[in-house]
């Protein structure tokens, strides 16, 4: 792995948010932890090759997620989709094809309402409930944390 590969992966955690992460192959050991604003890298291989250093300045660290306003009591009876994973949300396979889910369609368990794509793989994820789609909670081609919130449906 490249310092250039290493410096895109270490700008992607910096901007989700996460405190940890703890990346290993055969050939290569990578941990980045953030202590405060800066991360700190630790970088092991079977190679000779120095470790990289890379602090980013305070200003291109994102700020955490603001937390949600709460919704009205009528929606109580909505259910959320959440991320099963870490990576970007994408709302269509491509962006000349129209979105999996949007506000008004009707799902089905086993509908597909999004993409997220982490570490270059496209993961499909299918719907697990009957209903309509209320309310998109992300942006398209943003990063989304696991468990954060997707979708709002109510239940049909």
């Amino acid at each position: 792995m490249e310092t250039k590969e290493i410096q895109k992966l270490i700008d992607f955690i910096a901007q989700s948010g996460l405190d940890e992460v703890n990346i290993e192959t055969t050939d290569l050991k990578i941990k980045v932890k953030r202590y405060g604003s800066a991360p700190v890298i630790s970088v092991a291989s079977g190679q000779s090759a120095p470790a990289p250093v890379y602090t980013p300045a305070p200003s291109t660290l994102a700020p955490a997620a603001p937390s949600a306003p709460a919704e009205p009591a009528a929606s109580a009876n909505l259910i959320t989709i959440k991320s099963p994973m870490i990576g970007t949300f994408y709302r269509a396979s491509n962006p000349e094809t129209p979105s999996f889910a949007s506000v008004g369609d009707e799902i089905a368990p086993g509908k597909v309402v999004c993409v997220i794509e982490a570490m270059k793989l496209f993961n499909e994820i299918e719907s697990e409930i009957s209903g309509r789609i209320v309310k998109v909670l992300v942006e398209n081609a943003t990063p989304v944390e696991f468990d954060q919130p997707l979708f709002l449906v109510e239940p049909i």
